[in-house]
């Protein structure tokens, strides 16, 4: 179905949504459009990183995702103990 088409069909819809509802209507529209322009920008930050490692050297490379998976494993059983029952 092409999108006029499809604009039309909810256009219709939304006619026939009774007055007292057409706030709920709107903030559910309004959560969809912004929704998708967030995750845009949020996609288009995260993509800024591509790359961005390709000038390390393997054993770099390795290096650092060692040092990445040691700062996890433990920030990850500090939290463990934290929420211990004791």
């Amino acid at each position: 179905m092409n999108k006029y088409l499809m604009r039309e069909k909810v256009i219709k819809e939304i006619e026939l949504i009774p007055l007292e509802k057409l706030n709920e209507v709107y903030n559910f529209v309004h959560f969809l459009r912004i929704g998708l322009e967030e995750n845009k920008v949020n996609k288009e930050k995260i993509l800024s990183f591509a790359g961005c490692w390709n000038d390390m050297s393997d054993e770099m490379f390795d290096d650092f995702m060692e040092d990445i998976g040691q700062r996890r494993r433990e920030a990850f059983l500090g939290r463990r103990n934290e929420t211990s029952i004791g």
